[in-house]
């Protein structure tokens, strides 16, 4: 009988509330200090030691049998936002995005501005510049839909750049999103911001189950929380260097054209950074069939993610990359439970395994005569000959001329 992951009922009800204080502290990228101070804060009430980089990113290490930090889980508490990009004349902000996202699904939303005094926050809302129909007929529906087409209305009594400055306003304030999360009865969750967050959820549920089980993994494992993920260089920095098996969890983009699913867990073979690694990517499949985990394989074109990061920083260290599926993204999103629930059973097993490969990935270089090459991924695969016959080798080389020559200008 296989051995059928299940995720234990009150770990999912802990993910779930978990997950719902994250998205109810505002973290938009390079202002994440309070949602690192939570996770913080968790990980110590769960006694799990952690440390925190200069910038602040966070690695927390779960025990195990190697003798160095062997694999890590990468999620990221950063999400997109907005910054100040000017005090408009009639009171209002004007805005640029930090993260990538379209001012279509901006347009409408509640926000807290975060001016330089860290003890007071302003609410307000962003609207078109043409908001109502009363006062510009169609032209609300047919006014353009890029940022320099929305402000923000403050929720002060302000008509005036000099009001704005009154209030302490300044150019580079934080705008960040008023998330309001929902549970429906199916299961599903909707709010701004699950992207990052729900995979930080998932990531401190296994701490937890970690912690409390006293479990000893067969490999050292580190969870790394980064903090700028949303505008590209999120695991660039901070990575302990002996990691040789690295996973990050985020978001999978549930839309027409893609096959990631809601209702388990996405295992991509490639984003917009290139192929994930062969060999790690078939074993969590292996992992998911072996384990009854419902999964879907899938590919993504504008799409990249901490593990994208780490690799353009110089980690030597095999990457993948698993999703829980989203649909709208960097907009009003939704998951499931269940696919929060599949992606925590999926990496829970993982973690129990060996290395891909035990003896070589224990070490970042090794000999040819030590490498797996009987189990890569073609082991048949033949030369192509240059001409026709029954050739399995490549053809003996011309000994062709000296270099460099004895005589002449090149010697």
């Amino acid at each position: 009988m296989p051995d059928i992951a299940a995720m234990p009922a009150d770990d999912r009800a802990w993910m779930v509330d978990t997950l719902l204080a994250l998205l109810q502290t505002p973290s938009p990228s390079g202002r994440t200090d309070a949602v690192m101070q939570l996770i913080g804060d968790i990980l110590d009430e769960m006694g799990v030691p952690f440390t925190l980089t200069r910038r602040g990113a966070l690695n927390a290490e779960l025990p195990g049998e190697s003798e160095t930090i062997d694999r890590a889980i990468v999620v990221h508490a950063d999400t997109i936002g907005c910054m100040v990009r000017e005090l408009k004349d009639n009171g209002r902000l004007e805005l640029i995005p930090v993260g990538t996202f379209s001012a279509r699904f901006a347009a409408g939303a509640r926000v807290r501005i975060f001016s330089d005094d860290p003890e007071s926050f302003i609410t307000g809302t962003i609207m078109p510049l043409k908001a109502s129909g009363h006062a510009f007929g169609d032209e609300i529906d047919t006014q353009p839909t890029d940022w320099e087409h929305v402000e923000v209305r403050v929720d002060r009594k302000v008509s005036s750049r000099a009001d704005l400055e009154q209030l302490g306003l300044n150019v580079g304030d934080f705008v960040a999103f008023i998330t309001s999360p929902e549970l429906t009865e199916d299961g599903f969750v909707v709010s701004r911001h699950l992207d990052g967050k729900a995979g930080v959820a998932v990531a401190l549920a296994l701490a937890k189950s970690v912690t409390e089980k006293k479990v000893v993994l067969p490999h050292r494992t580190t969870i790394m929380v980064t903090i700028t993920e949303e505008v590209g260089h999120g695991a660039s920095h901070g990575l302990p260097p002996d990691v040789a098996e690295l996973i990050s969890v985020d978001n999978a983009v549930c839309a027409p054209g893609q096959h990631s699913i809601e209702d388990g867990v996405t295992i991509p073979m490639a984003d917009l950074h290139g192929p994930f690694d062969y060999h790690l990517t078939r074993k969590l499949c292996r992992i998911a069939d072996e384990h009854e985990i419902p999964y879907a394989r899938d590919v993504f074109r504008y799409y990249r993610s901490d593990a994208a990061a780490a690799i353009e920083a110089g980690a030597g260290t095999r990457a993948a990359l698993v999703g829980f599926g989203l649909d709208g993204s960097h907009g009003w999103e939704r998951t499931h439970l269940d696919s929060l629930e599949a992606t925590y059973n999926l990496l829970h097993c993982w973690m129990q395994t060996p290395l891909t490969f035990a003896k070589w990935d224990a070490q970042p270089t090794g000999k040819l005569r030590d490498f797996p090459s009987s189990r890569q991924p073609a082991p048949s695969e033949q030369w192509v000959p240059l001409s026709r016959g029954d050739h399995t080798e490549p053809g003996n080389a011309s000994l062709g001329e000296h270099w460099p020559p004895a005589e002449g200008p090149q010697a």
